[in-house]
């Protein structure tokens, strides 16, 4: 399996674009898979800049529906004239941060004939391929959701991350998770799937010390190597890394990964 970073914060290649978001280009049983696309078009340029046709992706992805992992969706559309886009029903429901900034997708896009639904339960896309949604996680450790809200009959209500999905890999007797930014709790994801390779956002940016060496505690007793960046956050990695070792690797932009 390839993994190909095409956006994340940050980035050592010149000639890359890094911005906050989240773009992973992935090649694994004899298919080729976008899994969201940044905030913006830049992820297909830097995609260009590897030698990275977007035409040849057989299947996109949208992790949850926040502008930072969808904002370059239409980009793709036009790169892209035949791969379906998978995302939950609720991505385009509103979403707002703590301040009330939307951070949603484009309204502009709804509707879009490519875009696929993806049903309540595991979604089977190809073989040693799935997508879970975030309703079967279960919460047994606290979510954070950081102020993060959206509109229920009209008025505001905490966001319950329930438009968050995520891809399951199953390739070679390994099970390769990938979570865009893993709103509904790091803790809750990994303890659930027990994957061998956990790539992705943590969602750890506003965590207090004393939390995140908590969770790097409980991370450590799982059999998994982490690939983390983008939300994940400069201190908590530094404590993640402090405590996994070489169990835990940052990811950045015009990075490619050999699993």
């Amino acid at each position: 399996m390839h993994v190909y970073v095409l956006i994340e914060n940050t980035t050592t290649r010149s000639g890359l674009i890094a911005e906050h978001g989240l773009s992973l280009l992935i090649e694994t049983c004899g298919r080729r898979l976008l899994f969201d696309t940044g905030a913006s078009p830049a992820f297909a340029g830097n995609a260009e800049a590897l030698g990275i046709d977007l035409n040849t992706v057989d299947i996109a992805i949208l992790s949850h529906g926040h502008y930072d992992h969808g904002g370059g969706i239409a980009r793709f559309l036009e790169l892209n004239s035949h791969a379906p886009v998978w995302l939950s029903r609720h991505a385009f429901e509103p979403h707002f941060n703590a301040a009330g900034k939307d951070i949603g997708l484009s309204p502009a896009l709804t509707g879009n004939p490519r875009f696929r639904t993806a049903p309540a339960e595991v979604l089977e896309l190809a073989p040693g391929i799935s997508l879970h949604p975030a309703r079967l996680l279960p919460t047994t450790y606290p979510v954070a959701g950081e102020g993060m809200s959206t509109l229920e009959k009209g008025h505001s209500a905490p966001d319950d991350f329930r438009h968050e999905q995520y891809l399951l890999i199953e390739e070679h007797g390994r099970r390769i998770l990938f979570s865009g930014c893993s709103h509904r709790g790091i803790l809750n994801i990994a303890t659930h799937f027990h994957p061998d390779i956990l790539i992705g956002g943590f969602h750890l940016r506003h965590t207090p010390p004393q939390q995140i060496i908590q969770t790097a505690e409980i991370l450590q007793q799982l059999p998994t190597y982490y690939y983390t960046g983008h939300c994940t956050g400069d201190q908590a990695l530094t404590q993640l890394q402090q405590c996994l070792g070489s169990r835990l690797q940052s990811i950045t932009t015009g990075q490619t990964i050999i699993l």
